[in-house]
């Protein structure tokens, strides 16, 4: 059986609660999530165009459990709350497996004009429009089994001066998958910039993960958003981005895998009005037998807009990397400059990278460009650094640190720039998610 097929059947089966532990808007998306997913027959594997190397068919199919009856899983905040969640002051609220809770702070701190809730007590009409579109199978699938999510709302003009922080955290005592989805609308001239952690808590249990993540920004609207994962070996996500700009909008998303099992991370950019600018970038930290794997497709339909992606990679041991990008300009998208970079470095002889960037331009007036690069670290560097006193491995450490340099400078907030190099170093050092290093923070919650 497919592991699409188990899925539905699961769908079918409990239909009724699943509907009766979700909003309206939510439910009125299933006869159509459930007609894309019949007839593409499965999920997408290596057969299909830009999956080349990640089977998603195969990422899902163990028979995993789903929540809906929505039973309470107890969780230990405080065991998320070390090295792994960025030590910066924001408006958090976490999401237990797919379940959305807010923190104190967050309900006490929320200024007039800002809405963070879950789906289920978001506007019903705001709901309904802004979560309409699932004609693609990631968000298909989504749909089908969805029962809740993250809503954030910023109104036109307002400014938030703190970040809000999403922590994920996969909780529970057996296999589990869970659907979650994220909804950023940010209205004409409103500034935010979102956080979102990804982190496994239970040890040597299997979980999944279809996230949606849809961003709206509003006309010379600033949105940023920065995605984290530090989660298991036995965690696999497949997470698919949605972003629409409008005109003078600026849009920044910097994206950091440091520890996973299997991720499929897809970003799709609406570049829709004038004027607008675009930042994507990734950095990928690949070791064991990690799989990683970035898409990106980028569409210009306006004028005098610009993009830059930059993804970077440094995998070691037998982990597998791969990077399918792509820019569209459309025939009467004018004076637009776009450009795409994917560089890779290979720490071992069996570690394995894929990339294939692409250009599809319809139109003469533009300047854009793509390139792609994979390599070994650099021999004479490495001698130079032993000459003078470095060990190998700290010299293989210092190397592999600076070459994600610029992907951590495209970070707009210092606080979580200088945090998030911290975060490249333990993991390269080895000491990521031990909760080892002096400073980690010490929180003593819990959520039933």
């Amino acid at each position: 059986m497919s592991a699409l097929k188990q899925y539905i059947d699961l769908f079918r089966s409990d239909r009724a609660a699943l509907d009766a532990n979700a909003p309206e808007a939510l439910n009125a998306l299933r006869p159509a999530a459930l007609a894309v997913l019949e007839n593409a027959g499965r999920l997408p594997d290596t057969s299909d165009e830009g999956y080349a190397k990640t089977s998603v068919e195969e990422m899902f199919a163990p028979d995993l459990g789903v929540n809906v009856n929505r039973v309470s899983i107890p969780v230990n905040v405080a065991e998320s709350f070390r090295c792994d969640v960025p030590n910066v002051s924001t408006l958090m609220a976490v999401v237990v497996n797919d379940r959305f809770v807010p923190t104190a702070t967050l309900l006490k701190n929320l200024p007039a004009g800002v809405t963070v809730c879950s789906l289920r007590e978001a506007d019903p009409e705001l709901l309904a429009r802004y979560a309409g579109d699932n004609s693609d199978i990631a968000s298909a699938f989504n749909a089908l089994l969805l029962q809740d999510g993250v809503l954030i709302h910023i109104g036109k003009g307002v400014r938030l001066d703190k970040p809000v922080q999403l922590v994920d955290i996969f909780s529970s005592p057996a296999p589990l998958f869970a659907a979650r989805r994220v909804i950023v609308i940010a209205e004409d001239e409103a500034e935010i910039a979102v956080l979102k952690c990804d982190h496994t808590q239970t040890a040597g249990i299997r979980f999944a993960s279809s996230e949606i993540v849809e961003i709206f920004a509003g006309r010379n609207s600033k949105v940023d958003w920065y995605d984290i994962e530090e989660s298991s070996a036995d965690t696999v996500r497949w997470c698919r981005f949605r972003c629409r700009q409008e005109a003078g909008s600026s849009l920044n998303i910097c994206a950091s895998t440091l520890t996973n099992g299997k991720t499929r991370n897809e970003y799709f950019a609406d570049i829709a009005g004038d004027g607008c600018h675009t930042l994507l970038s990734g950095m990928a930290i690949g070791s064991g037998c990690q799989h990683i794997d970035n898409s990106s497709y980028l569409l210009h339909r306006s004028d005098r807009s610009e993009s830059d992606q930059l993804f970077k990679y440094v995998l070691d041991e037998k982990a597998r990397g791969a990077f399918e990008g792509c820019i569209e300009v459309a025939r009467d998208a004018r004076f637009n400059e776009a450009f795409q970079t994917n560089r890779n470095l290979l720490a071992s002889t069996d570690a394995r990278m894929h990339t294939q960037p692409q250009l599809l331009i319809y139109n003469d007036d533009v300047k854009c460009s793509h390139g792609a690069s994979t390599g070994q670290l650099d021999a004479a560097a490495l001698f130079y650094m032993q000459a003078r006193g470095i060990p190998r491995e700290e010299a293989r450490r210092m190397l592999m640190q600076a070459f994600m340099v610029d992907v951590i400078d495209r970070i707009r907030l210092e606080t979580l720039r200088d945090r998030l190099r911290h975060l490249v170093d333990l993991r390269f050092s080895g000491q990521c998610g031990k909760g080892s290093c002096a400073g980690c923070q010490q929180k003593d919650s819990s959520i039933d």
